[in-house]
């Protein structure tokens, strides 16, 4: 078997182990479909993966060595992100939901509308997080072959990552549908709030508390 199809598969198994591990992503998705719907939780998982993109992309050129280099651009988007994640976990526990529609992270109008918010909320929970960038570059030359392009086959296995987390993300999704009269009760949508602000509040005091190694 070539060397490059033993990466690629030996990427894909490592990598699907990563992205079935519970994590923030996986609580934003699953929280927002419930809250606001199919469409909304797809938002949130396609900003999530333009994250993953964007991190690939910096670990092709390089630019992620930059930050794992530099404590000031590490300990910046550190704090930055740490930030976020505790607002927005904040936010879930101070105010949790009794109904499907009156969330502090929900849109108002229909299940389904308001698809920036969601889309941005996902971009950022990545793009926010130094420790992706610096896990791509660690983690990708690993499965590089001896004498194949650095650039190209980085986010190769960078969209590979991606295609996985898209698979994910809408199994996800759709488990949330058939579910939706139980997801919609009063005490599950409060259950639901306060176990999502307890995750985004715990990833983000990780995060505050995340070294650059």
């Amino acid at each position: 078997m070539p060397e490059m199809m033993v990466s690629l598969l030996a990427f894909t198994a490592a990598a699907s182990l990563l992205t079935l591990t519970p994590g923030v992503d996986t609580a934003l998705v699953l929280r927002t479909a419930a809250a606001s719907g199919p469409r909304a939780g797809a938002a949130a998982g396609l900003g999530i993966c333009l994250g993953l993109l964007g991190w690939g992309l910096g670990a092709a050129v390089g630019l992620t060595a930059i930050l794992a280099a530099s404590p000031v651009a590490f300990t910046a988007l550190k704090w930055a992100g740490a930030a976020y994640l505790l607002y927005l976990g904040g936010r879930l526990l101070a105010s949790p939901r009794s109904a499907t529609l009156s969330a502090p992270m929900a849109t108002t109008g229909p299940r389904d509308a308001g698809l920036a918010a969601p889309f941005r909320r996902g971009l950022l929970t990545n793009a926010l997080n130094p420790k992706v960038g610096v896990f791509y570059m660690t983690f990708l030359p690993q499965f590089i072959p001896h004498g194949i392009a650095v650039p190209g086959f980085s986010l190769l296995l960078a969209g590979l990552h991606v295609l996985l987390s898209l698979m994910w993300f809408a199994l996800l999704i759709a488990l949330t549908v058939p579910l939706g009269r139980l997801l919609a009760r009063p005490a599950v949508v409060r259950g639901l709030d306060c176990a999502t602000g307890c995750v985004f509040v715990a990833f983000g005091l990780r995060l505050a508390l995340a070294e650059r190694g």
